[in-house]
């Protein structure tokens, strides 16, 4: 049985430049089929950005996505876990930080991604998490 985050991440997370424009991070994450991106500064982890995070947090506000770097549309403070944590502690860490999803360390390095509702961290006392809103229309009023 699983027992330390190496062994339900998810492996080599994709990870962009804090200067790469909002629109070429969403070009990345269409191209590569993925919600969620790692943002460096020189090497540095200094954030986590979502397809969501570029909406509300840039494109809403009004600025040109394709001038604005992702930097400033980045969740400041990631919430990092060791790659050889304990899942029950990794999963403490991310329910007391009220997050769904931490950046895996290993040596300084981001290594991986671990989710809340990996199947293995299900198992222990991953944190509850409430089904995100279909935004896209496909229920609700005069569906």
């Amino acid at each position: 049985m699983a027992r330390n985050v190496r062994d339900i991440m998810t492996d080599a997370p994709t990870t962009v430049s804090a200067q790469m424009s909002v629109t070429a991070v969403a070009q990345v994450m269409r191209n590569e089929g993925i919600d969620l991106v790692l943002v460096l500064d020189g090497g540095d982890l200094i954030g986590m950005v979502s397809d969501r995070d570029l909406v509300v947090g840039a494109v809403a506000d009004g600025a040109d996505p394709r001038r604005m770097p992702v930097g400033r549309a980045v969740q400041r403070e990631p919430v990092t876990v060791r790659a050889d944590d304990d899942i029950d502690q990794a999963a403490r860490t991310m329910r007391d930080r009220s997050v769904r999803r931490a950046a895996v360390i290993d040596d300084g390095e981001p290594v991986g991604l671990v989710c809340a509702d990996a199947p293995a961290a299900e198992a222990t006392s991953a944190p509850t998490v409430a089904p995100t809103p279909d935004l896209h229309g496909s229920a609700g009023p005069g569906a």
